[in-house]
Order: C-alpha cells, then sequence, then structure tokens
C-alpha cells in the first residue's frame, strides 16, 4: 500500500526510525523503507537453498555410508547419529561467536563461504576412482582380514573433513539467518509483533520445502545418477544463496547492542554474585526485594517471582566494610537470568523428540530400503525420499494453521498466536509419541511378511510389502514437526535476551542436536546388549533377523516420558512480556 493512501497517523509512522535499529551502514532506518517482509522474504529464500543443501547430504547419508564406503548398517547409523548431532549442537557456539563477537550478518557471510568449500570438498571426494573402494583381503588361519588401501583411506578421510566442515558452517548460518530474520519486525509495534508469529510459521514452510525439493529431486539423482552430481548441486545452490542474502543487504534492519559488555559476561555475573552473596540475610534483602518489587510494572520482568535467590546479586559488599551496598547487577540482568533458567526444564524435557526424528535418516531408510519400492513399472522410489512426506505434511499444515487455526482460536482465547507456544509444543511431543507407536506397529507387520514368505534368511531379496505403509509415519512426525519445531523456534527466541537470540534459536537445534546423540548411544548400548551370546542384534545387517520393532517401542516409551515431564513444567511456566506472542 503506498504511503499516499494512509492516514496522516499512519504515514508518520512509517517515516518515523525504528527504536533500537541503524542499517548497514549505522544510520536510523526508517520504518517504511526497511524490514518487514520486505527483508525477512530474502532470509527465507536463503534458508529454502540452505536446508536443499544441508538435507542434500543429511536425507541420504545412510545410504552413502552403507554403499560406496561399505560400512555396517549399525556403524553407519550411529556416525549418521554422531555428524547429525554435530551439526544440531555447533550452532550454539556459532551464536555465541554471532552475539558476542562478528554479529549475525558477518557471522551469515563467512559461514556461508566455508558451507561452499565444504561441498566442493564433498563433491571431489566422490569423484576419486572406483578402485578406491577395493579392500586388500588375506586369509590367516581361517580368519580373513580386509584392510582398507591408503586411496580408500584418503577418499573417506576426505569425505568426513568434508561433510564436518558442513557442520561448522550451518553451525554459524542457520541460527543468525533466522534470527536476522525475525529482528526485522519491531516488537514495540503491534501490528509487526502480530507478523512476526507468521515469520515463524512460514520459516518453516520455507525450511520444509527446501527439504521437500531434496528428497523428490536429490535422492533420486545420487541413487541412480551421480553421487558426484547429487552433492555438486547442492554447492552451486549455496553459491546462488549467499549471493540472494548479499542482494537484500540495503534493506535489513540491524539491532544496536544495548551494553558494551558481552550478555554472557553480564549474566554470568549475576550467577557469580547471588553464589557470593548466598549467605545474605532475610532482613538486609528488604530494601533490595521492595525495589525489585517496584520494576514489576516493567513488561520484559515477569520472572521475578522465580527464582529470587538471584536477588542477592543486586547487592554487593562497599569497599572497605562488611556492609552490603546495592551496587551489584542491574535487574534487568537479574531478570535475563532468570529467563534463562526458567527454559531450561522445557529444553530437557524436548529431547526425547530429538531422539525420535534422529530415526527418520537412518533406521526409517533402511527400512523402507527392504520393501516393495515400486511406483510404477521400471521405476523404484529412493528409500530415502520417502522423507518427503514429512516435509509434505509440514507444507501442509503450515498454511493451514496459520491461516485457519490461528484466527479460530484467537477468537475463543484472545491470545494473538492462538494458542501458547509450549502448548503447540506439547501437541507435537505427543503426537511424536503416536508416530513411534506406529512404526513399531507397521514393523511388526513387515517382520511377520518376511516370515511367512520364507524370507528371514534373504536379506537381499524384496518383503512382499509395500513401502507405502510406512507413510503414515512419516506423516504423523511431519505434522509433529509443523507443532514442536515451529513452536520451539519461536518459544526460544522470545524467552532469551535481545542479545542472546541467535542463541535462543540454537537451544532448539542443540535438542536435535543431542538427541542424536542420545539415539546413537541407545543403538550402540542396545546393539552390544542384545548381540550377546550369539544371539541377533535388533540392528542386524539383515533387518529381517533384528528387531527394529522393539527400538522403536522403547523410543516410544522415552517420548511418552518425556511428554509427562514436559506438562508437568510447563504447567507452572512464565512467559516473558514485551513480545506480544504469547502469555500463558
Amino acid at each position: 500500500m503506498a504511503i499516499s493512501n494512509l492516514s496522516d497517523a499512519e504515514a508518520r509512522l512509517l517515516e518515523e526510525p525504528v527504536d533500537g535499529c541503524v542499517d548497514y551502514r549505522g544510520r536510523p532506518v526508517l520504518r517504511s523503507s526497511s524490514g518487514g517482509w520486505r527483508s525477512a522474504k530474502f532470509m527465507i529464500g536463503v534458508e529454502v537453498a540452505e536446508r536443499f543443501a544441508y538435507f542434500g547430504i543429511e536425507s541420504n547419508l545412510i545410504t552413502y555410508l552403507t554403499g560406496p564406503l561399505g560400512q555396517s548398517t549399525v556403524t553407519a547409523a550411529e556416525n549418521v547419529n554422531v555428524w547429525s548431532g554435530t551439526t544440531y549442537v555447533l550452532p550454539l557456539f556459532g551464536a555465541l561467536v554471532a552475539d558476542s563477537f562478528l554479529g549475525r550478518y558477518r557471522t551469515v557471510v563467512v559461514a556461508s563461504l566455508i558451507y561452499v568449500l565444504g561441498l566442493g570438498l564433498l563433491t571431489l571426494s566422490t569423484m576419486l576412482p572406483a578402485s578406491t573402494t577395493t579392500f586388500d583381503c588375506q586369509n590367516t588361519n581361517n580368519i580373513t582380514l580386509c584392510t582398507s588401501p591408503p586411496d580408500h583411506q584418503f577418499q573417506v578421510i576426505l569425505f568426513l573433513f568434508s561433510i564436518y566442515l558442513v557442520a561448522v558452517a550451518q553451525s554459524g548460518h542457520r541460527p543468525c539467518v533466522q534470527a536476522l530474520g525475525a529482528d526485522q519486525f519491531d516488537e514495540q509495534d503491534p501490528e509487526e509483533c502480530k507478523i512476526k508469529s507468521s515469520f515463524f510459521n512460514w520459516w518453516g514452510f520455507g525450511i520444509c520445502l527446501g527439504a521437500l525439493s531434496t528428497r523428490l529431486i536429490l535422492n533420486y539423482i545420487q541413487d541412480n545418477l551421480s553421487w558426484a552430481l547429487g552433492f555438486g548441486i547442492p554447492c552451486i545452490v549455496m553459491v546462488v544463496a549467499l549471493s540472494i542474502f548479499l542482494l537484500g543487504t540495503k534493506t535489513y534492519r540491524f539491532s544496536i547492542k544495548r551494553d558494551v559488555k558481552s550478555p554472557f559476561e553480564r549474566i554470568g555475573l549475576v550467577f557469580v554474585a547471588a553464589a557470593r552473596n548466598w549467605r545474605i540475610s532475610p532482613s538486609a534483602m528488604v530494601v533490595v526485594e521492595e525495589e525489585e518489587e517496584a520494576c514489576r510494572i516493567l513488561p520484559h520482568h515477569q520472572n521475578s517471582d522465580q527464582f529470587k535467590f538471584l536477588n542477592k546479586a543486586l547487592l554487593a559488599l562497599a569497599d572497605g566494610s562488611n556492609e552490603y551496598e546495592n551496587v551489584g547487577s542491574s535487574i534487568s540482568d537479574i531478570e535475563d537470568a532468570k529467563a534463562l533458567l526458567s527454559v531450561v526444564p522445557v529444553w530437557m524435557t524436548s529431547l526425547a523428540y530429538g531422539i525420535v526424528t534422529a530415526q527418520c535418516a537412518t533406521f526409517f531408510t533402511k527400512q523402507g530400503a527392504t520393501m516393495d519400492r515400486t511406483v510404477a513399472l521400471g521405476f523404484d522410489i529412493p528409500a530415502a525420499s520417502l522423507q518427503s512426506f514429512i516435509s509434505l505434511a509440514i507444507i501442509l499444515t503450515l498454511p493451514v494453521y496459520d491461516r485457519i487455526f490461528v484466527p479460530f482460536a484467537r477468537a475463543f482465547t484472545g491470545k494473538p498466536a492462538g494458542i501458547t507456544t509450549l502448548q503447540r509444543v506439547g501437541t507435537g511431543l505427543f503426537l511424536c509419541t503416536i508416530s513411534m507407536v506406529i512404526a513399531a506397529l507397521v514393523e511388526m507387520m513387515r517382520l511377520k511378511t518376511a516370515k511367512e514368505h520364507g524370507l528371514v534368511d534373504e536379506p537381499n531379496v524384496t518383503v512382499p510389502m509395500s513401502v507405502w505403509w510406512l507413510i503414515p509415519q512419516y506423516v504423523v512426525l511431519g505434522v509433529t514437526e509443523a507443532c514442536t519445531m515451529v513452536g520451539l523456534q519461536e518459544f526460544f527466541y522470545n524467552q532469551f535476551p535481545t542479545e542472546l537470540r541467535s542463541v535462543g534459536l540454537s537451544c532448539y537445534l542443540a535438542i536435535l542436536g543431542v538427541g542424536n546423540f542420545l539415539s546413537g548411544f541407545l543403538i550402540s548400548t542396545v546393539d552390544k546388549l542384545t548381540s550377546r551370546d550369539g544371539q541377533y542384534s535388533w540392528f542386524d545387517n539383515n533387518l529381517n533377523h533384528g528387531h527394529l520393532d522393539y527400538f522403536y517401542w522403547l523410543v516410544a516409551g522415552l517420548s511418552a516420558l518425556g511428554l509427562i515431564s514436559f506438562l508437568y513444567f510447563s504447567k507452572s511456566f512464565i512467559y516473558k512480556r514485551g513480545t506480544g506472542l504469547v502469555y500463558s
């Protein structure tokens, strides 16, 4: 809408500088020519490309490891979990660097360059001669020993170095692009604040669009044409993504840092001061408590009734005496520290979600590879492409949620986002458990079918059961992510202090990372326990001998426990005001 068609009040508002923001040259920015969807669309476009590149590796990694690199199912699954876990945990460090030193914009640029380098080396590793996968084997005392030739070892080293370089790159890329995108909407403006909630929904939509493109296109290219081409295309896409990001620079809003001190230093000093003053008597805190009580009227001080032991950080010893005076940490710093503590139970109880999602790129894919994947005469759908149903479910769910459910729920609850973010996350965690129950039931059916057709000892023969039986578990997991993924992103962004919002978003990613590590630990432990005394492991290379169904039931149980714990802690959670999005 043109400014000339607006009322005088609206036109003046658009021409006013946005408080707390500057442009790329450090000058005040006008609301009419910066931020909003005008800038956010660049961020979403970049994230679509980045997710296309990332899932180009992650979605089919287990196939490459068990195929060209010749690893066992258990080893490959553990390696996928470790790499995926690393990619989701590292953003904590990338966000720390961005929020404390480089800034989000510069971090994204540097990370994108590293991303391109990693993908280039990855493509190079797959172009090594096919002979590099030949092993030297010798038979000694009826024992066959095989060793990798030097060229194969070099290929493996280069491959692993490349994918971990990608992990380092996305650690700075993903949380900073999203935080910078959310920064384009002013929290103090009611309309922009409401739109920000939609931004997180459409951000999730963009992520899934990138993932869907990968799973429909790249997985087929990798399985049927060329691994080099399948990894080379994402490299080109990331070059285009960096160009798109740079194109929008002049429209971006950059937040002004509130304090010269690092936010980690300010908040860390709160905990140090509170620990030093733990012996302060209640009488010495009377004046401080009265001052703290008066500050509750400020919109961002919502955790005042929680973690009151941190209020002791308001005091410090006066010079040359044993008396305390009110010259310690500021009330604002203490409230930020309380906000960080308040999200810890939510983070801990959401870890089961990370364990469940880790199964998609490992056992779900291996499970599908044993089944009838014929779609049309002469065409079999790649097992990894089944993950596209997760993306499809999210793509279909998010617009319905944003355009239909939110306005409907808003009419009843009066909340800008319809329901609170934790209610949304809790719904997702419930569906998370349901998806694993479905997976266990389908695997029981697959094992029964293999037994009925005498295929238990025939691992290379397709089990006569349609792969479409796996679709429900993928679809339910997709709806789960539409609730949990977006809900957790919005929750951590809103509850963290402004200067630490990149770190807040990386906390969501860390849930997935630690979930992958826990999944790897579970797999390793269960494999050792179930393969003792010559028994078949639950994860035997011949899945017809294994018992993935037992493992799925185990994960479903852990997910249910996580849901119960989450509901217990979320009932008493106090949202941080000032976001204008959700209140308890």
